[in-house]
């Protein structure tokens, strides 16, 4: 039997975030997960400076070998309108990333033991603790496995019966820069009128990265294809092209909350339902979660009841505003008027900026502890 302070279900940037953490703090960590690393896992991928900051990455060592896309600029259209605008900042506001490099790194620097290549099959509790696949026994359990993670049914249930964002994305090398116009400092994010939905076009150096969100999963397949054509109609990408999709759900906060602790148990990042509503952004809150997890471990001092818990849960729904009833993109618009009004709010380019932008897209994050 294989024992540990705290078994982290999920590699990605939430678990891997936790566990740095924990072992900074001397705490005997286990990431287990399902996949190997390097995995293949296809993202959008831009992150903050604030998120480079908290992570402590420094962005000279980071890019020696890996991806590493300053962002200046970002064009902002709505999908069927000729016309898009050009955003621009004195600095870098992002940096372009392959989450398949990120994840990795992540994980390697947060120097826990690792199971990797081994899916949670079973889970049950049994004097104070969580055995797991009948070979490990943890005082806590973090489930950080997205939104599919074992340990979120453990808590919640079937999470198939949420409302769910689906997205479907491509990453692929990228033909030479004369071929794709896209500007690699500048992605391009397209809007749906009722600003539902979006897609973008992202040149990460070398890699091209194109996708489309939306919360209307039945109707993915078709409006992708459209969006795709529409790319192509203006010039963006070439006719030509052609690539495999990749499909993903995840839930945001507030649209339908779930239970975040139990008994030994925290959940984390998209796990625990915590995208931005507004971008869809999952990154930054995998990491301020899994910080957050990490300081609420550390102050329970080995008891893991869920009273013991309860705070993070507290803390969560404080920053993240878990419970309150929000639309993604639309929250603030009526219905009738929302195709009008997003039309008119990315067409001039303060409003995109400031508004879509600045808060939407590039909010500033809270100074984390832990």
């Amino acid at each position: 039997m294989i024992t540990c302070d705290v078994l982290i279900v999920g590699g990605g940037p939430a678990g891997s975030s936790c566990a740095w953490k924990l072992r900074q703090a001397d705490v005997d960590v286990l990431v287990m997960d399902k996949a190997t690393f390097p995995r293949d896992k296809v993202c959008a991928g831009w992150i903050t400076p604030d998120v480079v900051r908290e992570l402590q990455i420094d962005p000279t060592e980071y890019r020696v070998g890996r991806t590493f896309q300053p962002i200046t600029a970002f064009r902002v259209g709505v999908i069927g309108d000729r016309d898009a605008v050009d955003v621009r900042y004195e600095e870098p506001v992002s940096y372009g990333i392959r989450r398949c490099e990120f994840d990795h790194y992540l994980l390697q620097r947060s120097n826990a033991r690792m199971l990797l290549g081994t899916p949670l099959g079973t889970i049950r509790r049994d004097a104070g603790h969580w055995i797991v696949n009948d070979e490990v026994q943890a005082s806590v359990v973090v489930g950080a496995g997205g939104h599919f993670c074992p340990v979120s049914r453990v808590v919640n249930g079937d999470a198939t019966a949420s409302p769910l964002v689906a997205a479907q994305e491509a990453e692929f090398v990228a033909a030479p820069a004369s071929e794709w116009p896209t500007p690699a400092e500048c992605p391009e994010l397209y809007f749906c009128g009722d600003l539902k939905g979006y897609g973008w076009c992202f040149r990460k150096q070398e890699y091209l990265n194109v996708g489309f969100g939306r919360f209307d999963a039945r109707a993915l397949p078709k409006a992708t294809a459209a969006f795709v054509e529409y790319l192509k109609f203006h010039g963006r990408i070439p006719v030509s092209g052609s690539w495999r999709w990749h499909g993903h759900a995840y839930l945001v906060a507030g649209a339908r909350p779930r239970q975040t602790i139990a008994d030994g148990i925290l959940l984390v990042g998209d796990a625990a339902g915590l995208a931005f509503p507004r971008s869809g952004e999952g990154i930054r809150p995998a990491v301020e979660s899994g910080f957050m997890a990490a300081s609420a471990i550390l102050e329970a001092r080995g008891r893991y009841t869920r009273d013991r818990l309860t705070p993070y849960a507290e803390r969560l729904r404080a920053r993240f505003g878990m419970g309150r009833v929000s639309q993604w993109l639309s929250r603030a618009l009526p219905e009738r008027s929302a195709s009008g009004i997003g039309r008119w709010l990315i067409r001039e380019p303060r409003l995109a900026r400031h508004l879509l932008l600045d808060r939407w897209f590039l909010q500033p994050m809270p100074e984390l502890r832990g």
